[in-house]
């Protein structure tokens, strides 16, 4: 089995899978397994220059929507050189990822016969169902059930350990500059944490909002989670915002445990469990989450 990984959150299932090896494209983003750009071709590039702050992020991104234009650039030549017998791809997030209509077009242009495998999960349990899915079309079936079952048993140890517990009103923001509530799976994580999410949508998209309507919002917690950035991005960013935030802030790293469809949701389950329940709830491991007061 050959198999391209268009999305990040994929390839990172894949390699959970036992299945890295089977890799014969991936994108700009894939990070997990370390070191994975450099062993097998990278077939996606963004748009979006380097060195932007998050306000200038923002800007760039809405005038591409506005304008339709991709965030993305398909490296078709080098996917075709890839041959692959199964594609997987996301139809969540054009600003995220590349759009699986893009591919699905690309792939009819190539002559390619690919199979494609689109996701589009807006909770955890679809990401449990999506490993599944995933490791069936790889034919990895029962390696896929047993990941899953293993994570549905730390989802069910965190859910004990919070269980009766007083629940802090959390506010996460997924962007500073503006910021953005966030939606999708991202308020279920706190829910699963022993928190209670507030002003975002459980399964909903991420909302731009701005610090005149977080003012009246009520919560005890604050968590910033900036789309795409590790820990030490987020504590810098979080420093920024201070004086908007009338409640004791943490960092985390969103890219690998927030806001990534993949497994280590349940790290970030975790971690957030922890920061929400720090005396029944086992520290995680350095550089996933941080309190900083």
């Amino acid at each position: 089995m050959r198999i391209a990984s268009l999305l990040p959150a994929a390839t990172e299932i894949v390699a959970a899978l036992g299945l890295e090896r089977s890799l014969v494209a991936v994108t700009f983003e894939c990070d997990e397994p370390a070191g994975i750009r450099e062993r097998v071709p990278v077939v996606v590039d963004t748009a979006l220059p380097a060195g932007l702050d998050p306000a200038a992020i923002d800007s760039f991104v809405r005038d591409r929507v506005a304008r339709a234009l991709p965030m993305y650039a398909l490296d078709r030549a080098g996917l075709r050189a890839a041959d692959p017998d199964l594609v997987l791809t996301q139809d969540l997030c054009r600003v995220c990822a590349l759009p699986g209509a893009t591919v699905t077009d690309a792939l009819d242009v190539l002559g390619l016969r690919s199979e494609v495998c689109s996701v589009d999960p807006h909770s955890l349990d679809d990401v449990l169902t999506i490993i599944g899915e995933i490791g069936r079309r790889a034919g990895a079936g029962e390696r896929a059930t047993a990941l899953v079952a293993g994570l549905q048993t730390r989802l069910a140890d965190v859910a004990g350990r919070v269980a009766g517990r007083p629940r802090p009103r959390v506010l996460v923001l997924e962007w500073t500059d503006p910021p953005y509530l966030a939606g999708h799976w991202v308020p279920e994580l706190v829910r699963r944490a022993g928190g209670t999410p507030v002003a975002g949508i459980e399964g909903g998209r991420s909302l731009a909002t701005d610090w005149a309507r977080l003012a009246e919002e009520r919560y005890d917690v604050a968590v910033l989670s900036p789309c795409g950035y590790g820990l030490d991005d987020a504590v810098a960013q979080a420093e920024t915002i201070r004086d908007h935030v009338r409640a004791p802030l943490v960092a985390i790293d969103s890219a690998a445990y927030v806001v990534r469809a993949g497994p280590r949701l349940v790290d970030g389950v975790e971690a957030l469990a922890w920061a929400l329940h720090p005396d029944v709830v086992p520290a995680p491991p350095p550089g996933r989450i941080r309190h900083l007061g």
